[in-house]
This record gives structure tokens, sequence and C-alpha cells, in this order.
């Protein structure tokens, strides 16, 4: 009877530990997009802001993401590095990106890539 209420305590301190531990904004992954994604105002800022330090014209590391033409034909290697996903977890020295912006560029992608 005694071990029996420890056996409870210690289930409802992990069950909390793992419910409140995680610390990434969490978005339910959903096949379809809803709402379009404009690379003018969400994707090109987002990029400019996080990932050109190292991607710039002239840079070593193999992509330049500087416009529309590069960053989408170099779409599914970024959306990889975002993930970390077989490849180094970008951006390089993170934090990494939160699940909001990464589920914005994957829907991007899957929106077509437009250059809107």
């Amino acid at each position: 009877m005694k071990y029996q209420h420890l056996i409870y305590a210690f289930v409802i301190v992990t069950a909390t530990s793992l419910v409140f531990s995680c610390k990434k904004d969490q978005v339910p992954v959903v096949s379809d997009c809803v709402d379009t994604v404009y690379f003018a105002t969400q994707i090109a800022p987002m990029i400019s802001s996080k990932c050109l330090s190292c991607h710039d014209v002239g840079n070593s590391t193999g992509y330049t993401l500087t416009n529309h033409t590069n960053i989408s034909a170099n779409a599914s290697a970024v959306l990889n590095s975002l993930h970390g996903a077989s490849v180094a977890l970008m951006p390089k020295g993170g934090p990494a990106l939160n699940d909001t912006l990464i589920q914005q560029f994957a829907c991007w992608i899957n929106q077509g890539k437009l250059n809107n």
C-alpha cells in the first residue's frame, strides 16, 4: 500500500515533467497549408536574418541564399538543415528556428515556392 502511493507520485511527477519540458514552439503538422506564405514578406526576411551571415555571395558553404532563384533552387536542402535531417542543424551556432518558422518554410515549398 505504501509503495503504491510512491508509484502514483512518481508517475504524476514524470508525466508533468514530460508535458512541461519541451521549450520549442509546437505546431501541429498539417498536410495542407491553409494560409498563403509570401516570399517577399515572410521567407526572404527570415532567410536574410537567419541565414545570410553565412550564405551570402562569395561564401564557402556551397549555398548562396540571396534571392528567390537561389532559395527556391535549394529549398529542400534548406528545409533539411532547418530540421537537422541528415545534415547539420542550421542556423550554425543556433538556436534552431522555432517550429512555426520551419512549418512556414515547408508550406512555402508545398505552395510551389512562389516569388510573391
